[in-house]
């Protein structure tokens, strides 16, 4: 009995394990393609987990991406979001000047984090406008 259980463990994870190794393997889809592998993995999922009410949801958005979606449409929507987070950046680096003219450490520490934070989003942007 002690043998099985850590051979079934193994198997299992053998097996759970051959969908992400062949997944890693074929090239990155880019764009609507994407969009819409993404949302089938999501619907086999929630099949999966006996789900209706997700796959009802997801079955509906994967019929508008591929009714509605194309790559000019998302290049658009990548560059607003880049835009927009270029505004932030900037936003976020004005408070940051007037926080340090009146010198107060607490809110000089506090805008420093929320710019961080908006360059990670504008860099997440920027990565996201090539795929």
């Amino acid at each position: 009995m002690k043998l099985l259980s850590p051979l079934a463990l193994f198997t299992v994870c053998g097996l759970l394990a051959a969908p992400l190794m062949a997944a890693q393997q074929a090239p990155e889809l880019t764009g609507c393609a994407a969009k819409v592998k993404n949302i089938e993995t999501q619907l086999e999922y929630a099949r999966a987990h006996n789900n209706p009410f997700q796959v009802a949801g997801l079955e509906k958005a994967l019929s508008e991406v591929k009714a509605n979606c194309t790559e000019a449409g998302l290049k658009k929507e990548r560059e607003k979001k880049v835009l927009d987070a270029k505004h932030e950046v900037s936003q976020r680096q004005a408070d940051l000047d007037k926080a340090m003219k009146k010198g107060d450490p607490e809110k000089i520490d506090k805008r420093k984090n929320k710019l961080a934070e908006s360059r990670k989003e504008l860099q997440e942007a920027l990565d996201q406008l090539d795929k």
